[in-house]
């Protein structure tokens, strides 16, 4: 007997290969188009904002960004910086603690191994959410309330960021490689510096890019820790504006155009690191 086999016609292989396309670019029109609205939105002065609700630019670009900038003298570019100072300098460190977390995770086997790296598991599971009051309750006994390094610690140890270069590591850092570096006299710092890091470096650079924008976007950590307006993030800067707004309408159109500002630096860090991330794994087949 012959076992009874199934074939699809040409027509119908051609209808189910558009159910992914269409799944695809409707998911893209979901996330896009709400971005789409606050570009145009931005473009809009007070009275063309509240009027009509199109997809036409308007005029006032230039005068809501110059409103923004005059703004309490300009504090909203201290709200930019302070999030590219919280979320750049957070993004850093974490990828160096992950590097070295997953590094010895994935490439040493010592006692107690695999107990750290279920309790990281379980770290994952953890929204950050339910962090946040606890850390605010320690680092206010600390005396660190209302401080950068409020911002800052929190943000240094990524679970997510050490299991993933963990899984990273034990993938693409070649036991033998570091055996051969051990007997040519390489120092472990050496293996792990020269060696292990550039190997590892897409997985690092994931790691800082999910850092950075989740730091970048985080809005309920600085809620709580942060009580002085010059050391806010943009998020929760916007956030102020916009409660302002129930009050002065004339801020929304301040609130719109922020919004817009803000999105731009993430979309040039991921064109950038997306650079980085092929000519990494080219120089990775190469090597290979």
């Amino acid at each position: 007997m012959t076992p009874l086999t199934l074939t699809a016609g040409p027509k119908g292989g051609r209808r189910t290969a558009w159910v992914p396309t269409i799944v695809l670019v409707l998911g893209a029109l979901y996330c896009l188009i709400p971005i789409a609205w606050v570009v145009v939105a931005a473009t809009k002065d007070r009275s063309e904002l509240f009027s009509t609700f199109t997809f036409a630019p308007g005029t006032g670009f230039f005068q809501n960004l110059s409103d923004l900038t005059a703004y309490r003298d300009g504090i909203f570019w201290r709200w930019m910086a302070n999030s590219a100072f919280y979320a750049g300098l957070g993004a850093l460190l974490s990828a160096a603690v992950s590097a070295a977390g997953g590094y010895a995770l994935g490439r040493y086997v010592f006692r107690g191994r695999e107990a750290i790296f279920k309790m990281i598991l379980a770290g994952v599971l953890v929204p950050s959410i339910v962090l946040a009051v606890p850390q605010y309750l320690l680092l206010s006994k600390l005396g660190m309330a209302d401080s950068y390094w409020s911002m800052l610690l929190p943000s240094i140890l990524s679970p997510y960021g050490v299991y993933l270069v963990r899984i990273y590591a034990a993938a693409s850092v070649p036991a033998e490689l570091m055996e051969a570096a051990r007997m040519d006299g390489a120092s472990e710092w050496r293996i792990f510096s020269r060696i292990a890091v550039p190997m590892m470096m897409p997985g690092l650079i994931t790691v800082f890019l999910f850092q950075f924008v989740g730091i970048w976007n985080n809005f309920l950590l600085p809620f709580v820790m942060l009580a002085d307006d010059e050391k806010f993030p943009i998020t929760l800067g916007l956030y102020t504006l916009l409660a302002q707004g129930a009050s002065q309408p004339a801020l929304y159109t301040l609130v719109i155009t922020g919004c817009l500002l803000a999105i731009l630096p993430l979309i040039g860090l991921f064109l950038v690191i997306q650079r980085f991330w092929s000519l990494d794994l080219m120089s990775g087949s190469v090597k290979a």
